[in-house]
């Protein structure tokens, strides 16, 4: 699938407003002079220092590099299955909630077919940084809380053969993960959990450390500048479509 449009991205950005809540103030409204100001350079929420090896596979210092262990699953991973539905109550605006959310990830996986968790009993983030999967990935439901319970666990990047394109737009608008589709089918066949890859999004390649094999990607295009930003609403503010809190003219 091709990477999504960003329209498509700012349309689904409605669906996500849970998430991202804007505090609100009571009283009445008058206008003022607003002063512009250029806004601070937003970036991923999760973002982690590089590790020298990953730094030197990027050609582009500005293009996101992600560096660590890979988790595989396979074909058809439905949201059920990313985050099951009894720990939908959460609310991922709030830090603790936030936190469980990503603690419980990957918990609907059958236990026969991946016996080493994504993330260890007692443990509220997973040693996985990258996540690569099959065909389909992400299909099921549209909870947006199945990207945002990947990001809560420590995941920068899924790469994966095929996307339900709801969690495509859902990982967008959320500024989560990175849904990056491979440019050929089978990377999900040939590496293992726990192999060492690194995801260079300024070459479009996953390099397998482990196993020394090299897996183009296609480029996410616009929608990479949203998440970069942090999902659809801090991309908004940052480019200046909706107003951010400093320019609002509320007082």
């Amino acid at each position: 699938m091709a990477a999504a449009p960003l329209a498509t991205a700012v349309a689904a950005g409605a669906m996500t407003a849970v998430l991202s809540p804007v505090p609100t103030r009571t009283g009445t409204f008058r206008s003022a002079p607003v002063s512009w100001q250029p806004l601070p350079t937003l970036r991923c929420r999760h973002a982690r220092p590089l590790t020298a090896a990953a730094a030197a596979a990027s050609s582009s210092p500005s293009s996101p590099v992600f560096h660590g262990e890979c988790f595989v699953v396979g074909e058809n991973i439905d949201t059920d299955q990313i985050i099951p539905a009894e720990y939908l109550t959460l609310v991922p605006s709030k830090p603790d909630e936030y936190r469980k959310l990503g603690s419980f990830a990957f918990t609907g996986l059958p236990s026969e077919a991946y016996p080493t968790p994504f993330v260890a009993p007692g443990e509220e983030s997973s040693r996985y940084t990258i996540i690569i999967g099959g065909p389909n990935f992400g299909c099921g439901s549209s909870r947006e809380h199945a990207p945002v319970a990947l990001g809560a666990a420590g995941t920068r990047a899924v790469v994966a053969e095929s996307y339900a394109r709801i969690f495509f737009r859902n990982s967008v608008a959320t500024g989560e993960v990175y849904p990056l589709e491979l440019a050929e089918a089978g990377a999900w066949k040939e590496c293992k959990s726990g192999d060492i890859v690194t995801v260079d999004l300024g070459n479009s390649v996953m390099i397998n450390h482990t196993s020394g094999k090299e897996y183009k990607l296609k480029p996410i295009g616009d929608a990479g500048p949203v998440i970069e930003a942090g999902g659809i609403f801090a991309y908004a503010r940052k480019t200046g479509m909706i107003a951010s809190k400093a320019t609002a003219g509320f007082r």
